[in-house]
């Protein structure tokens, strides 16, 4: 059952980023002060991609090994994605799309990269590496 959550999170979580870009950016939540406000949503591209990158490898690691191939297939995905949601945010009125927003989305993928394929090859953060072998020693077992 936890192999299918996982399985199926990423294209929830996708569903939800193209919901959230149909609505302008204080339709969920506006912070009394405007800066701030427009600080933090701004930084949530590089988090909001980074676990898109995040919940993609998650799920491969429910069926098969994650290699280097495979794990830059799943950066594309990732920033291609981000893509996606800017040219559909360019569409969106009170919605803007720029370049700016394109580079945080690759950059918070990259960095969820680095740390969890890091992990995976026991090459930095053994306590992440430690859930992620759990993980795929789960896809082995009949539940």
């Amino acid at each position: 059952m936890i192999k299918w959550l996982f399985r199926v999170l990423p294209i929830i979580y996708m569903i939800a980023i193209w919901m959230m870009s149909s609505h302008s950016s204080d339709a969920i939540i506006e912070l009394p002060d405007s800066e701030w406000d427009g600080y933090i949503k701004e930084s949530l591209h590089l988090v909001e991609f980074g676990l898109l990158y995040l919940f993609l490898a998650l799920a491969l690691l429910t069926m098969r090994e994650l290699n280097g191939g495979i794990n830059m297939i799943l950066i594309l995905i990732s920033c291609l994605y981000g893509l996606t949601d800017e040219i559909h945010q360019s569409f969106v009125p009170y919605r803007t799309a720029t370049v700016i927003d394109l580079v945080k989305d690759a950059i918070g993928v990259l960095v969820a990269s680095w740390i969890l394929y890091g992990a995976y090859q026991e090459k930095r953060f053994p306590r992440i590496c430690k859930l992620l072998r759990k993980l795929e020693n789960g896809r082995n077992e009949t539940v």
